[in-house]
C-alpha cells in the first residue's frame, strides 16, 4: 500500500517537471482514427531507434496500442497548437478529434499532423504493465520534421508554456 503523502508529494513534484506535449494518433482494427494527448514520451535508444509511450490503462484503445506490432504516430505539438492538446485530451468530448488541426494521412493510412513540430511513425515492439499504465515501446521507423524552428508545447503545473531561448 503506497503512503499517501509519498503519492501526494510525487504529484505535486511532478507539477514542476515541464515535458513536451505529443498527440498520439493510429487506425484502430475497425479502421477508426483515434487519438490523445500524451505527455509521457522518451526515447529508449537509437540502435534500433525506439521510443516509449505511457498509456493509463483506463484507456479504452490500450489494448489495441498494447498490442505488438500495431501501428501509431507521436505527433511532437508546437506552441500553437494548444487546441489539438485540449481536444485530443477530451476535454471538449462531444467534438471529435480529428476537427482541430492539419490532419494528414501518411502513406499507410496512419493519421499524422500535418503542422506538428515532428511526427515519429512507431509500431509496437514490447509492452510492460506498471501501477496503472501500460509503458509502450516502439520502434521508429520513419521520422518526419516540419520546419526549421524548434517550438515545442510545453506542460507543467497544469498550465502550458513555450520554449525560449536565451
Amino acid at each position: 500500500m503506497q503512503n499517501n503523502n509519498l503519492a501526494v508529494s510525487m504529484k505535486l513534484g511532478m507539477r514542476r517537471l515541464a515535458s513536451g506535449v505529443c498527440v498520439l494518433s493510429t487506425r484502430l482494427d475497425n479502421n477508426q482514427r483515434f487519438a490523445m494527448t500524451v505527455s509521457s514520451v522518451t526515447s529508449v535508444s537509437d540502435s534500433p531507434a525506439s521510443l516509449l509511450v505511457c498509456i493509463n490503462q483506463q484507456v479504452s484503445q490500450q489494448a489495441h496500442l498494447a498490442t505488438k506490432g500495431s501501428q501509431f504516430a507521436i505527433n511532437v505539438l508546437s506552441s500553437s497548437q494548444q487546441d489539438v492538446s485540449n481536444i485530443c485530451a477530451g476535454r471538449e468530448p462531444t467534438r471529435d478529434r480529428f476537427e482541430v488541426g492539419s490532419w494528414d494521412e501518411d502513406d499507410t493510412g496512419l493519421p499524422v499532423l500535418g503542422d506538428a513540430q515532428a511526427v515519429f511513425i512507431c509500431q509496437t515492439d514490447q509492452v510492460m504493465s506498471y501501477g496503472t499504465h501500460k509503458i509502450v515501446i516502439g520502434v521508429i521507423h520513419r521520422v518526419i520534421i516540419n520546419g526549421a524552428d524548434v517550438d515545442p508545447l510545453l506542460y507543467a503545473d497544469g498550465s502550458y508554456g513555450a520554449f525560449s531561448r536565451q
